[in-house]
């Protein structure tokens, strides 16, 4: 009987395997060139008198009645023009960034026909780590200041933040801006919409970035990503004899799903636990529903969270 079972489980391996590298042989034959704008690049290399050049390029940036004394204090200001230095260093060659765009933006198109490729525009930003990358419309804005590496001189900001001020975050926070016009908004304040929400786009990077490692995809290290699957079962026992999912207490966002250095359980595993548990709890439900349930993912991602919780069939791994 054993023998047997082990067969069945090879062959509905394999089988998934095939699937799989079908659907990536089809990801990788759509056609996609995108065009990158050095925006830092023109603006810092312009002398001040060419201002109005770089404002024509790039009429986006400059508001009507907007103040010029703002952007040539910016072009001289030494300050301004290190961090342009310390950005060039890093990305006087883009195009690795670039060709991981590309393969990202195929899946995209592939799980999203009508997507047209955006103009990729770099910029060096007032080191917002709240909008590192805007996707509005049919422009893709991506403030290389904040990618930089961790231990970059420059960053004066707690650990959590810094370990995603990396290349690798690029693609990943690309999706989640990305996701902003995709996912169903949430319709009510509480936390197993929130978790439902983030694990949507948590989904969404499992398939759009599949080559990535989970720890990459949550902005986790991998220490962090085998703390949430060890102890998967104890979180979901908590929230549970708690009554925690219906909440509406606001608090519990701050606890579980905002990024922050920890999790609060008030407890002693709380000097273990990363932030953002909450949402990765989400995503192990909407995995489990994509896994037991089968539906296109434009309309998985439009589910309402208590729905899409009551069938997922999920059960937290012991």
């Amino acid at each position: 009987m054993k023998r047997y079972l082990f067969i069945v489980v090879f062959f509905l391996f394999i089988f998934s395997c095939d699937k799989k590298n079908s659907t990536e042989e089809k990801i990788m034959a759509i056609p996609v060139d995108l065009k990158v704008d050095r925006f830092d690049k023109v603006f810092f290399e312009t002398s001040v008198a060419d201002l109005a050049l770089v404002k024509k390029q790039f009429p986006f940036f400059f508001p009507v009645g907007s103040d010029d004394t703002i952007w040539t204090y910016k072009m001289k200001d030494p300050l301004w023009k290190e961090v342009y230095t310390e950005v060039q260093q890093k990305y006087a060659d883009f195009a690795p960034v670039k060709e991981e765009l590309e393969t990202l933006f195929k899946h995209i198109k592939y799980y999203f026909p009508k997507t047209k490729s955006p103009r990729v525009i770099t910029v060096i930003s007032e080191m917002d780590y709240n909008s590192k990358v805007i996707y509005a419309d049919s422009l893709l804005i991506i403030s290389l200041e904040l990618y930089l590496g961790k231990n970059h001189k420059f960053y004066q900001f707690p650990n959590y933040l810094k370990e995603n001020f990396e290349q690798r975050q690029i693609a990943p926070d690309v999706v989640s801006s990305f996701a902003v016009n995709k996912i169903a908004a949430i319709n009510d304040k509480t936390l197993l919409s929130q978790m439902i929400y983030y694990g949507k786009q948590l989904y969404l990077k499992d398939l759009l970035l599949p080559d990535y490692t989970d720890a990459v995809k949550m902005g986790y290290t991998p220490a962090q990503i085998n703390w949430c699957q060890e102890n998967e079962s104890y979180m979901w026992r908590y929230f549970i004899e708690r009554e925690m999912l219906y909440s509406n207490e606001q608090k519990l966002n701050s606890r579980f799903i905002n990024p922050a250095p920890f999790s609060k359980f008030y407890l002693e595993i709380d000097n273990d636990s990363p932030g953002r548990v909450g949402a990765w709890i989400g995503w192990q439900i909407v995995r489990s529903f994509a896994k037991n349930n089968e539906m296109p993912l434009a309309d998985l991602l439009k589910v309402d969270a208590k729905a899409l919780f009551e069938k997922s069939k999920y059960k937290p791994k012991k």
